[in-house]
Parts: structure tokens; sequence; C-alpha cells
């Protein structure tokens, strides 16, 4: 896919005209904040675009110097070189120009949840959050657990965390779905291997400014939490449940002593709800686009199985395994899994883009 050459002196253009506003000391404010988004999303592609633009002006350089018997070998040896650099370099700009997610600079509410296998699959989500966990730290992000339910043979039947840092959700956004392990649980005295689930969504959370939630559309409960947390649950009103009214959805938050950190803990999560499904309502009405990224996005949909016999995953939206379990769930094996959905999922939309 050729970028024409009006196309990368507009880019250009536009870069310099944004680093000249940052250099000027004029912005203040949310003017600052937009500039600087903009630039730096715009900074990767101004790059790939100037290398395009250099190799294409050098290729015409060398074009011109075929015409000089002196200067042939030398040119025709350079233009081999240039010529095959080239179209991987277009292609590089073409995915740079791929249009972004709103989203994708997020920070991420994960949220996990124990499917059908009962204990064993309350451990499996215990190792999905702590491969979580381990790739954040890989990544410089920070994870702070929201809300948890704790099984009583260790892992969760649910967990809720905050994602924080750079470019979350894109990296994030396509472990979305039901995970599969099939290994033989530590009961298990027969040594069968049993095949448990558990589902991950991973929701961009929204800034104040993406979603407005007004006071009149909630539905407030406070109520006296039940179960492990020590002796002030049965003492003390301090569990919050929130009902947003116009789409329904429901959060409860009991983990904190306070009510009112409990409320601050369940509107964050609230938001971030209410802001996916406003997502999912835009994005419905953008199915066409949609059908060129990897998966569906349905949280329903198997995507990836851990065989713990056999010592391989397998995600199944891109037909990739990989042999190497222990270092998937220690975190630097799940950044090839990242790595290969994300070039899919370009490559998917780059073929969409150039039917």
């Amino acid at each position: 896919m050729q970028i024409p050459a009006e196309r990368l002196d507009q880019i250009a253009h536009r870069f310099a005209e944004l680093e000249a506003r940052m250099a000027s000391g004029t912005l203040e404010g949310e003017a600052f904040v937009q500039a600087s988004r903009d630039y730096a999303e715009l900074e990767p592609v101004a790059k790939v675009a100037s290398d395009v633009k250099s190799m294409r002006e050098e290729i015409a350089g060398l074009e011109e110097m075929l015409g000089d018997p002196e200067m042939k070998a030398m040119a025709e040896e350079e233009l081999a070189e240039i010529r095959a650099k080239l179209p991987e370099a277009e292609r590089k700009l073409a995915i740079a120009m791929l249009p972004k997610d709103s989203a994708d600079s997020k920070p991420a509410m994960l949220e996990i949840r124990a499917g059908t296998g009962g204990d064993e699959a309350a451990l499996f989500a215990g190792d999905l959050y702590r491969m979580y966990e381990r790739f954040a730290a890989e990544q410089g992000w920070r994870v702070e657990p929201v809300s948890m339910n704790a099984s009583e043979v260790g892992g969760f039947k649910e967990i809720v965390a905050n994602v924080a840092g750079t470019g979350v959700f894109a990296k994030m956004k396509f472990e979305s779905g039901v995970h599969r392990v099939q290994r033989v649980p530590v009961t298990e005295s027969g040594g069968r291997i049993h095949t448990s689930a558990a589902t991950v969504a991973v929701l961009p959370e929204p800034d104040e400014v993406d979603v407005q939630i007004e006071d009149k559309d909630l539905k407030i409960d406070i109520y006296r939490a039940s179960g492990a947390g020590g002796q002030h649950v049965n003492t003390t009103d301090s569990a919050v449940r929130i009902t947003h009214l116009p789409t329904g959805i429901v959060v409860q938050q009991q983990d904190e002593r306070s009510q009112h950190k409990n409320k601050a803990k369940a509107m964050q999560v609230l938001r971030t709800r209410v802001y996916d499904h406003l997502r999912e309502q835009s994005q419905g009405e953008e199915a066409a686009a949609r059908k060129a990224m990897v998966g569906s996005g349905d949280r329903s949909e198997r995507i990836r199985t851990y065989n713990f016999p056999q010592g391989r995953v397998t995600d199944h939206r891109i037909g990739l395994t990989l042999h190497k379990l222990d270092e998937v769930l220690a975190g630097p094996g799940l950044g090839e899994l990242v790595d290969a959905l994300i070039a899919e999922d370009e490559a998917k939309r780059l073929a969409a883009m150039t039917e």
C-alpha cells in the first residue's frame, strides 16, 4: 500500500506545527494536554513517513546517476538495496496510519471470574491474575486490586483490578474472552486431566470527561457486608450497591471498612462498565469495521487453552501454539502472544482497507 507523496508532506507539516506549538511555551491547561496527546500519537507516524520520503528521494537520485557510466555500477548496487527495504517501510507507514482506537492509550479495568470447573476454576483464575500482574510489571504498569472474592482453596471466584500505565488497553484488549485450562487438579487422586475455565474482561477505564453519570441516574443501596473481612462485617452498614438506571448495570462493593471508600470504588467500576457499554453500542453501529479485527470481542468466545501436561498454550483466534507454558504464566511469554495478536489485527485491518 503506497502512501501518496502529498500525504507524506501533510504529515510532516502537521508534525512541524505541533513541534512549534509545544516549543512556544504558550500552551496551558487542557490545550497543552491535548497538544501533548496529538504529538505523542503523531510522532511515530511522522518518523516512519520521514524514512519513507527519504528512501523515495534517494531512489530518485540514484536513478538519475544510472546515466553516468562511472557511477552506474555503484548506483545499481545501492538502488537494489534501498528498493528491497522500501516495501517494508511502506507497510510500516500504512500500519502506523491505521485509525487508532480512541481507548488504546487508556488504563484498563481487568476482571477475572472463575467459570466452569469449581475449585479448579478458581485456582486457574488466580493463575491468570498473577500472570497479568507479572506482565504488567514488565511493562512498567501498576496493578491495584479494586475488589476480590477469594476461594476457600486459593485463587479467586472473582477479582477486579485497575491496571494503570501507558497504552494498557492497546496491549490488553485482546485478552477478553474465555481462557481454558487442561491439567490434573491437586485434589484429583486418580490423575485424570480436568478442563476448567475462567472469563477475562478488559475494559478501558475512562476519564471523567469521557462519560457523564448524573446523580438522578443512580440508585444507591447501603447494606451490611457479609463474608470474610473481620468483625466490622456484621456490625456496620458499609457495603454499597449502585445501580445505573439507564443501562441497568449494577456494581457492588464491600471490601473496605469505609462506606465512602466502597462507594468511590464502586463508582470507579461503574463508570468503566458504562463507558464500555456505550463503546459496544458505538461499535455495533460499525460492525463492518470490527469484522477485520482479531476475535469478535465477545467475552463468551473461547480464545485460549493452557494445556499443562503438554506444556503448551494455544491461541485459537490466530492458530498460534507456544510450547512454553511456564514462560507465558511467568509474564514474558505472554508478551509474545500479545505482540502476535496485535500484528495479526494490524494485518487484517490493513488488508480490509486495501480491498
